[in-house]
């Protein structure tokens, strides 16, 4: 897609307040692909104004026609799938398959479930001689990150939505055109005018300004626990609600008996998906130490076939391949046995990172405690189940984790001790209705389905 050179506010292309431009960079050759305007805090001071002239209206309207327009937004999501698939491949690096099948096919099917939520869900419900009423929290200011451009976007958008909440957008710099694909989608999907509204920029300046609006009801972040901190602490000083997605440094826990041909396989591939950047990944991989010598030369085995520029693409950024890189060099130096790949960059373009197999990691080493945000697999030992718990809840984190066992009452047995919002058991498939979000430092809040409603919903109570 051609770049817009304006911003989208009011249910228009307007152009910027300033002068000052992003380059959109293609990872895979390091080519500039387009610009997009660098958004001042004026600019989002006009997308907020936007969102507040447009709240009572979206706000009255009746949920089924609020559902209404967010299928339609979810229709030509799918009907324009090829050019978001193409668009997320050109600006993040992502494999074609994977652009479409997730990065594409994904935020089709969560804008589905929002309009059939906005239809279903109880706004309302009676408390002995109470009428409790849901309602809009007001003007939602969303800051998403470029790992998953369009899911991420869509995830805030379409619960905000069918909430009753208006929006402005600000997206991550290294993956703007997605955004703009949005916007267009949102004016041919025929929302009403400055229900959605779009700046792009750089965090610290719109995402800040965005953050310290007062006419902001809602702040919801996806990225570092970092940048998380600074937002709660700006939201908090303002008494302002938050959602926060951030990191992440999830287990996967092989438990003795279970499948462990199945558990490395899919384990490797959960990591390797996306080129490792993914908040929940499980990039510990934690075996018991009876097999522990057989389950790494499986995930060597199994990493060998994700080659780089064919099953696993750059990361986003010099900045992001320099930092993986250092990791892998700091986990070697602390200890942990280089199995296969390393910090040298296989292709002389691109900013690629060789997949890489650390073992004998422990959870003193840097590797094991802090989140890495590439195709890097950590794999540790273990003596007994009690031991695979404590290092498993072992981090600050708290975000996801899988646990594969004999039978599935055992795995369960294990996952309800874990410190974590999400486990998949024995390979459970992804579910778009379930609540999605971190214990501990990985976040505040949930997304997706009726729990990612609710985050959007503020309580009355009439009494009679």
């Amino acid at each position: 897609m051609k770049a817009h050179d304006g911003m989208y506010i009011g249910g228009r292309w307007r152009p910027a307040r300033g002068q000052d431009t992003i380059a959109v960079v293609n990872p895979a050759d390091e080519q500039v692909i387009g610009h997009v305007p660098a958004g001042t805090a004026e600019d989002v001071d006009d997308a907020v104004h936007a969102a507040r002239a447009a709240f009572p209206g979206w706000a009255a309207t009746p949920p089924a026609g609020r559902a209404a327009r967010i299928a339609a937004l979810r229709d030509v999501l799918a009907a324009r799938k090829d050019e978001i698939a193409k668009t997320v491949t050109a600006e993040l690096g992502s494999p074609p398959p994977l652009s479409q099948a997730v990065h594409a096919g994904v935020p089709v099917l969560v804008a589905g479930s929002y309009a059939e939520l906005a239809a279903s869900y109880s706004f309302e419900e009676q408390l002995g001689n109470s009428t409790v009423l849901l309602e809009p929290v007001g003007v939602v200011g969303a800051i998403t990150p470029w790992n998953y451009p369009l899911h991420q976007i869509v995830a805030k958008v379409a619960p905000a939505l069918a909430a009753g909440c208006t929006v402005v957008l600000k997206p991550a710099e290294d993956t703007p055109l997605t955004a703009q694909l949005f916007a267009e989608a949102v004016q041919e999907a025929g929302l009403p005018d400055g229900v959605f509204n779009l700046v792009t920029g750089l965090g610290p300046v719109a995402g800040q300004a965005l953050a310290e609006h007062e006419g902001v009801d809602l702040v919801s972040f996806t990225g570092s626990t970092a940048v998380g901190r600074q937002i709660g602490a700006t939201a908090g000083a303002a008494v302002k609600r938050v959602a926060l997605e951030l990191g992440g440094k999830s287990a996967n826990v092989i438990l003795p008996g279970a499948d462990l041909a199945k558990a490395v396989n899919v384990g490797v591939a959960n990591v390797m998906s996306n080129s490792g950047q993914t908040c929940s990944a499980w990039t510990r991989m934690l075996v018991d130490a009876e097999r522990y010598e057989e389950a790494v030369a499986l995930a060597a085995a199994a990493v060998a076939k994700y080659v780089p520029g064919e099953r696993v693409g750059p990361l986003v950024n010099a900045k992001q391949q320099a930092r993986v890189r250092g990791y892998i060099e700091q986990g070697v130096a602390e200890g942990a046995r280089l199995v296969v790949g390393g910090p040298e960059a296989p292709e002389e373009r691109g900013y690629y990172v060789s997949p890489t197999v650390l073992a004998d990691v422990t959870s003193e080493m840097t590797v094991a405690q802090e989140e890495i945000f590439g195709p890097v697999l950590c794999v540790m030992r273990y003596e007994d189940t009690e031991d695979a718990l404590q290092i498993a809840n072992g981090t600050v984190y708290g975000l996801a984790g899988a646990v594969w066992a004999a039978d599935d009452a055992e795995a369960v047995a294990f996952a309800r001790r874990m410190d974590t919002g999400q486990v998949d058991i024995n390979g459970g498939r992804f579910n778009p209705l379930a609540p999605f979000g971190g214990y501990k430092q990985s976040g505040v809040g949930r997304e997706l389905g009726p729990h990612g409603l609710a985050e959007y919903l503020q309580t009355k109570s009439l009494q009679f």
